[in-house]
């Protein structure tokens, strides 16, 4: 396979995990340690320990049902963990709800698409812009300058933002007017948006064809570049994750089977027979 986006090597550290070269001396922006949740006696989630570098592509894979989407609630605090610690940016995120893991810094979208239809899509990223201070009470209901500058400002910051995925022009559309892939591109923007240090994807290319997974991946690397943020991803798209992933955790029935780069994942029998089953003997 052919690895078209420039890869920098992967290093171990402590945690029994492995980041970026160019991350070394920096704290990881995201670290889990023996991370699991129980559903009644069902282990969904068991001893996971991971790490993830400031600027890392990371990817987080698996057969369907292996807990990945389990993972990011966990992370965003959409499921308390039954055991092990969280922590973002060296921060224990025990007891967080998941609007002040928003305001940490963690951000996310979703399997299926979560976008405000019937706003625009200027208004969509907006609501993204929520954990932003903009004015008093007084300032709005009063429209004083201070609001109008505010505006003006939040304005300014949305369509920079929707210039990232060259859909400034597509502002004043209703976000359920646009096509499928612009609706995956919205959402992106609108957790942009929020001011992630890490953004986690949930399948980011499900439903676009060739051309638009192709330039989905630019993107991607194009967000970690602009913003330095890392980016925590669920695919399915193999294709994808090994073109620009550095990392790649591999999950089954809720626990981690293998961690490495891609080149390492590939050849991995253990993940191997989760995705295709155990060859047969005779």
């Amino acid at each position: 396979m052919n690895y078209p986006f420039q890869k920098t090597k992967m290093v171990p550290v402590p945690s029994h995990s492995i980041i970026p070269e160019r991350d070394l001396g920096k704290t990881p922006i995201l670290e889990c340690q023996h991370l699991g949740v129980d559903f009644g006696g069902l282990h969904a989630v068991n001893d996971l320990n991971l790490a993830i570098g400031r600027t890392e592509i990371a990817g987080l894979i698996g057969p369907n049902g292996a807990g990945k989407t389990t993972v990011f609630n966990l992370l965003t605090k959409v499921y308390q963990p039954t055991r092990g610690t969280i922590l973002l940016d060296s921060v224990d995120t025990a007891g967080k709800t998941t609007m002040q893991i928003n305001r940490m810094g963690i951000a996310r979208t979703f399997q299926n698409i979560r976008l405000f239809s019937n706003m625009s899509v200027e208004d969509n990223v907006k609501v993204g812009l929520h954990n932003q201070e903009r004015y008093s009470a007084a300032a709005g209901i009063l429209r004083l300058p201070k609001y109008w500058k505010k505006e003006k400002a939040i304005h300014e910051r949305a369509m920079e933002l929707l210039s990232i995925f060259d859909m400034q022009d597509m502002a004043n559309w209703k976000a359920g007017s646009l096509p499928y892939g612009a609706q995956r591109r919205l959402e992106i923007v609108r957790a942009l948006a929020t001011n992630p240090s890490l953004l986690l994807l949930d399948e980011p290319a499900a439903g676009m064809n060739p051309s638009e997974t192709a330039e989905l991946m630019k993107n991607i690397v194009k967000i970690r570049d602009l913003f330095q943020i890392a980016i925590l991803l669920i695919e399915h798209d193999m294709n994808l994750v090994m073109n620009i992933c550095e990392g790649i955790c591999v999950l089954n029935f809720g626990e981690v089977i293998a961690k490495g780069t891609a080149e390492e994942i590939q050849g991995n029998p253990a993940v191997i027979e989760a995705y295709l089953g155990k060859k047969k003997e005779g």
